[in-house]
């Protein structure tokens, strides 16, 4: 009994750190984001001004995955589906624009959506989150979860994210790892879009037009507990 106990434990312990390996430790994922959309100032944009997805521009799969760089972005880039026009699929509800938090949880979080045929992309908090067709990586996103756990030798170290997003009669639904449960909901209701998160939280958000100037910088993340 002893050593069936002793092999169950060793066995957790192996498992949780190949988990804690593969979430701080493995390669981070290329940074496929256009140098001049990262580069750009996001915040100069009228987000009300929303573009007209007519399809006479690019699809959504001839624009390069936009992804975190790093831990954070190091102020809010310009959006990353500015060329695209290829009509929304069947079953998506238009939720594109700027949002701030206006009842829940988490009161005062901005974000912003972009959306183009199939792939819808959320820019908040220093993170680029980017699912659906692209020209240079996979459909699920790909990237971090942007809060720092520690730092090593000057290095940041936060874990690595992977989910996609899937529109399910008009709510957009977060999977993580692409095939796994539904994390994050959001979906449209009134004039207002709705963040509903796995553990429970709901946070109500209204459309503004330009982007505050506290979130122009993302607020740093996490612990960040220092080791050597």
């Amino acid at each position: 009994m002893k050593n069936w106990l002793l092999r169950i434990l060793f066995s957790v312990v192996v498992l949780f750190l190949a988990a804690f390996w593969q979430l701080f430790f493995s390669a981070r994922p290329p940074v496929t984001t256009d140098p001049a959309t990262l580069a750009g100032d996001g915040s100069t944009i009228d987000y009300c001004d929303l573009p007209e997805l007519n399809g006479r521009g690019k699809k959504a799969s001839d624009i390069p995955k936009g992804n975190t760089s790093g831990c954070a972005y190091s102020h809010f880039p310009l959006p990353i589906l500015a060329d695209c026009t290829e009509p929304l699929v069947q079953g998506a509800a238009d939720i594109r624009g700027l949002w701030i938090g206006v009842g829940g949880i988490h009161v005062g979080h901005v974000e912003r959506v972009e959306q183009c045929g199939r792939r819808s992309v959320i820019t908040s908090s220093g993170l680029i989150h980017d699912a659906g067709p692209n020209s240079t990586l996979g459909e699920n996103t790909n990237d971090t979860e942007g809060a720092v756990l520690f730092t090593l030798g000057g290095r940041e170290f936060c874990p690595r994210t992977s989910a996609s997003m899937i529109w399910n009669e008009g709510i957009l639904d977060f999977h993580v790892f692409g095939w796994g449960p539904v994390v994050v909901k959001r979906y449209p209701d009134g004039d207002q879009l709705v963040w509903e998160y796995a553990d429970g939280s709901v946070t109500q958000m209204a459309r503004i037009c330009t982007l505050p100037e506290n979130q122009k910088v993302p607020k740093p993340r996490g612990p960040r507990i220092q080791i050597f």
